[in-house]
């Protein structure tokens, strides 16, 4: 166990990501509320793990059951955005309504919820606000203009929101993966290729939130960009 226990929010606690990161934090001794669109997928109570079923693409009901989250965890102060959804292809392929809800679940999601939550965060001795961004943040590629956009948009969010809260002690990372094999890619049309140096695992991020969680108050990680030792893409 590192310092002090936090009480951690994590969204896509249920699987990929999200959920290698609730159980690395878990581990830690820390409490962590799991927010996920569907917890049957948590098999197992723990005493220390709080599942919340809610769809964060649910902006307009978000604000409100944030505030109820807040009352019955007071001591929350640290968020991991590990929720996310990827969708690839040409602008045409895309109608406006799947624009729209790639947007939504990449972006403007984790933008409301924390809105939402910064007001307490700023009144905490010590806040964590942890986003997982992704390689595309970095670099636009093809057929990936809509996600890109997406992950552009967050990296330029928590790059101002960062000196926004610079002189409280809220605390601002984006950790930009390259390609974690996780379920991420099932509906997709590629993957990472077969080799384990061609992809990165969801533990390989968890340890990247432990250790900016775990580092020095008096510390600010800007970004960590994490990537497999070769990059290999197959086609399915």
């Amino acid at each position: 166990m590192h310092g002090l226990t936090r009480t951690i929010l994590v969204t896509g606690a249920s699987s990929g990501i999200g959920r290698a990161v609730a159980k690395n934090l878990l581990q830690q001794g820390h409490v962590v509320i799991g927010i996920s669109r569907d917890c049957s997928q948590f098999k197992y109570s723990m005493a220390n793990f709080h599942p919340v079923q809610f769809n964060l693409s649910q902006l307009q009901e978000l604000p409100q059951k944030m505030r109820e989250l807040e009352q019955q965890f007071p001591a929350l102060d640290t968020v991991v955005f590990c929720a996310g959804a990827g969708q690839f292809g040409s602008l045409e392929e895309f109608s406006y309504a799947q624009i729209q809800a790639l947007m939504t679940i990449n972006f403007t999601s984790p933008l409301f919820l924390t809105r939402a939550l910064l007001p307490s965060l700023k009144r905490k001795t010590r806040s964590d606000l942890i986003y997982i961004g992704s390689e595309a943040a970095l670099k636009g590629s093809r057929k990936g203009a809509i996600y890109c956009a997406s992950k552009f948009a967050l990296r330029g969010f928590t790059q101002a929101l960062r000196e926004e809260c610079s002189k409280d002690q809220v605390r601002v990372c984006l950790i930009n993966p390259g390609m974690v094999k996780t379920p991420f890619f099932d509906r997709l049309s590629f993957a990472p290729g077969d080799d384990e140096s061609n992809y990165l695992i969801p533990e390989d991020v968890a340890d990247a939130v432990s250790y900016v969680i775990n580092s020095r108050a008096q510390m600010v990680i800007d970004e960590i960009n994490l990537n497999p030792a070769t990059k290999v893409v197959k086609k399915k």
